[in-house]
This record gives C-alpha cells, structure tokens and sequence, in this order.
C-alpha cells in the first residue's frame, strides 16, 4: 500500500467529517483484503507501527467486520461492519473509548437500506450513541448501477450532489456537483502504448474556483507509477505542477521505490523491503522504509480449513 495503515484510518475519519459537513460525497465503501495489502483466507491482521497499532478482522469472504485503533493503552476505537446475506453493508459502528471507559457522546452508528422499488436507493443515517440524529444520506443510482445523486439532510438544511458521466473520444468523465456547483471532476483516458495504460486527472474546485489537480499514471497491471500535483495558479488561471512522485513494484506487485521531486528541485527518495510469511507466495509480515528505517509488522492468522470426515466401511 501506498499509505500507512493509521494513515489510512485517520484519512476514513476525516472523510466522515468532511462528508458531514457536505464537502464531499461519496458512495458506500466496504472494504475487503485487497484494500489492505492482504490474500488468502485471512482471518485477523495486527499491525504494529512506529506509531500506534490496529486489528483488522475478517469474515470467510474477505469482507473488513472489525477494525481496532489503540492510541495509546488506554485510548482507542472500535469499529464494527455488519453485512446482508449478500456482502451489501448494513451497519457500521464506531466505538471510542477514553481513559479506559466507553465514551458514548463521541460514538456514531451508520445505519443502510436499501430500497429497490423505483431504482436502486440507498439510505445511509448517522446517529450518535446518545440517541442524536447528525446526518442522512440517500444515494440514487441509476440502471447500469452508478452513483448519480446524494441528498444529504440534516438540522441545517438539505443539499444535493450531481454525478454526471460523459463518454467521449476515448476519454471517461465524472463529474460532481454540489447544489449545482461544480465540485470535482475525475477524467479517464487509457493509451495502448506500453509501458503506460491508464491515466486519470483529478480537478478539485471550491465555489465552482478551481484549486487543485493531481494525474494517477498506470501501467498495464493497474499499479500508479506517476502521480503528478498540481496548484492552480490565479494570475495564470492554469494548474501548475508542484510535486512529481514515480512509483516501481518488485516482481510480486509490491511497492518497492518511491521517488518524489518537489517544485523541480528537492528529491526524495524511499525504498521498502519486505519479509514475508510463505516466501514471497505468501503476506508480508514486516516492512522497512529506508532512509527513513520506519517500519510495519503484521502478525496474521488465517482461517482454518475444514476437513471432510471419511467414515469407516
């Protein structure tokens, strides 16, 4: 992974304040091993970094039901997932604990329907453990399953969101409106050439005012080898590159080189290196970032497989 795993969970956090306070939205995410890095039948993964540590836990089908935070010994959050008979996600809870004791006035629930009668719809509400009502969301989905329409409702008032999809020339745009206001367009194009597939450019805009872009490159395998940053220049009124990160992958699709350049000048250089748990068939277990000789370790437990009795003629 490109991120850290607590990265990656403050980034989640964030995103839910951000979306309560409607910057941004975004349809239902559930996640599963691959986010993680992870294969096979994995049942639990612990990491432990520099910095703080977390569990991940697993149903049989690879879908994320549990998720511990701790920020130190005593403080730390619980998040659970609950899922249909058909993986869709149900419920999700999160649980805060501070000093030791559970801290209802800072735990949310999500809870999903879904409604199917006139199109697909999915209903997402956001209450505290107080019992406080804080958001509700409903995504409208048109009949090839996109995401075409958040409705966002709470004690301030009510706000849209407009996703429009537009195939032309080869190039693929999404693009986000928010109470009519332009908000966010991703654009998709993929080039035949090797070594490079895909390109997708991301635009952010403020009150419909352009502020920043960056440019994913992927190879044929889908891994980023390029993401380019951009400002957005008011004198110009052009994006402007500001830092330039290359990505290479070891022979089993791992991130192994980071090289970034920032305003043309300073260079950054990271690399990782891993050890795994079934040879390089298998997870990693620990991964070191050097210079800066940082370091993951994952201790990972993987569901048992059942065995079939064979009963005596």
């Amino acid at each position: 992974m490109l991120k850290s795993y607590l990265f990656f969970y403050f980034v989640l956090i964030i995103q839910l304040f951000v979306f309560s306070n409607c910057i941004y939205s975004q349809e239902v995410k559930i996640f599963t091993l691959k986010d993680f890095d992870l294969k096979g039948t994995v049942k639990s993964c612990k990491v432990i970094t520099n910095y703080g540590k977390e569990v991940f836990e697993f149903n049989k089908y690879g879908l994320l039901t549990k998720l511990i935070t701790r920020f130190n010994a005593t403080d730390y959050e619980k998040t659970y997932y609950k899922y249909t008979a058909n993986g869709e996600l149900l419920e999700k809870r999160v649980e805060n604990y501070r000093d030791g004791v559970f801290d209802k006035d800072i735990s949310i629930a999500n809870i999903y329907t879904l409604d199917t009668v006139s199109g697909k719809k999915i209903t997402e509400k956001i209450i505290s453990y107080t019992k406080e009502f804080i958001d509700q969301y409903e995504y409208t989905y048109d009949v090839e399953d996109r995401l075409i329409g958040v409705k966002r409702t709470n004690n301030t008032g009510i706000d849209n969101t407009q996703i429009t999809y537009e195939d032309y020339k080869g190039e693929y745009t999404i693009t986000y409106f928010l109470n009519d206001v332009i908000l966010k367009s991703i654009r998709t194009s993929k080039k035949e050439k090797k070594p490079y597939n895909k390109h997708v450019l991301v635009k952010e805009f403020m009150g419909g005012v352009p502020t920043k872009a960056f440019e994913q490159v992927y190879n044929v395998k889908e891994k980023i080898i390029n993401v380019t940053n951009f400002s957005f220049n008011e004198k110009a009124k052009q994006f402007v590159p500001n830092k330039v990160t290359n990505y290479s992958y070891n022979d089993i699709g791992l991130l192994a080189e980071e090289n970034t350049t920032i305003d043309g000048k300073k260079e950054v250089l990271k690399n990782y290196i891993y050890q795994y748990d079934n040879g390089e068939r298998g997870n990693w277990i620990k991964k070191i970032i050097t210079p800066d000789n940082t370091f993951t370790s994952r201790k990972i437990e993987y569901y048992i497989p059942a065995t079939t009795e064979i009963s005596k003629p």
